[in-house]
């Protein structure tokens, strides 16, 4: 199923992907109430991390802002996969984004920036949200970083 919000990836060039498979014992996303929630999204593509290492060191600050895009993009087919159909967010209520930093790295706002940034593009008002930003030592697979996001869902089908 195909609607307006899947309708705008594409005027943006872009395709929501496969879900990412679990690493861990865990699921992708998971429905509560009119909630969903997602595991942490690497910036996988095509089952593989494009870049590896530490933003500051290995990674450049906007390689990182646009992996935090992939790893939205990812998170957002994780709400469909148990949504349904991406036109039934009503908002998103939260984004947490982690990022793998050398020791002297304070600019995880800005890279995190990048989920942020596209879940406006692609949501409008409705991509507009609360947001952390955290420097971490490592993640899994050595990512340089890592989203997660929260989602309200419309009553409608």
């Amino acid at each position: 199923m195909s609607g307006a919000v899947e309708a705008r990836l594409a005027e943006l060039g872009l395709t929501l992907p496969e879900v990412v498979p679990p690493l861990a014992a865990y699921q992708p996303a998971v429905r509560s109430g009119p909630y969903v929630y997602t595991a942490g999204q690497l910036p996988m593509v095509d089952g593989k991390l494009p870049v590896t290492g530490k933003v500051g060191a290995e990674v450049t600050p906007e390689e990182a802002k646009g992996l935090a895009r992939t790893c939205a993009l990812n998170a957002l087919a994780a709400v469909k996969s148990v949504a349904g159909d991406l036109d039934r967010i009503a908002r998103v209520v939260k984004v947490t984004g982690f990022v793998a930093s050398a020791a002297d790295f304070t600019g995880q706002p800005g890279v995190v920036n990048g989920a942020s940034e596209l879940l406006a593009e692609v949501l409008g008002d409705k991509g507009v949200h609360a947001r952390s930003a955290v420097g971490v030592a490592v993640l899994p697979l050595d990512a340089p970083v890592e989203v997660e996001i929260q989602v309200e869902l419309t009553d409608a089908a």
